[in-house]
């Protein structure tokens, strides 16, 4: 089911309904596309990143397609600084980036309800971007060597 989106005369923009956001404005020039869907969303592969607050690093990667879809993201270098996975060359192609070309990445997080210091992030799962080309796919690595649900505060928040 397709979020209702209508064109906005003015600045050539496009209106989405959103269920977390109500209706927002977006710029076509800044819609993401998924080479392939996330799993378990065959349906939605129509995005935007929409900035959590002005400070804050969180972004929701929010669908177009599925009005009630939203991650919520960040870049992996502001949690983890050494996370630099290989990408595999297939999905370089996919992503229309050259072989000596790494893609942006982000990584899905989890909030538990009213538990943020139990806040995980998707390693094993990023999302690698092709900004220049607004091409994205999330990524499968390698599960013995990146974790699904790394905490993001570490084990002594436990």
């Amino acid at each position: 089911m397709a979020a209702p989106v209508s064109k906005n005369e003015e600045a050539a923009w496009i209106t989405a309904q959103t269920s977390r956001f109500g209706s927002v404005a977006v710029d076509p020039a800044r819609i993401i596309t998924m080479v392939s869907p996330f799993l378990g969303f065959p349906d939605s592969r129509r995005f935007f990143l929409r900035p959590h607050s002005e400070k804050s690093p969180f972004l929701w990667l929010q669908s177009l397609d599925r009005p009630e879809l939203a991650f919520v993201t960040i870049q992996p270098a502001i949690i983890l600084p050494d996370y630099r996975p290989e990408i595999p060359s297939a999905v370089l192609r996919e992503l229309e980036l050259e072989p000596d070309t790494q893609p942006d990445l982000l990584v899905i997080l989890t909030i538990p309800a009213g538990r943020p210091k139990e806040m995980t992030a998707n390693l094993l799962g990023p999302v690698a971007l092709n900004v220049e080309r607004r091409l994205a796919k999330q990524v499968l690595l390698d599960p013995s060597r990146y974790d699904p649900c790394w905490p993001v505060f570490g084990a002594e928040q436990e």
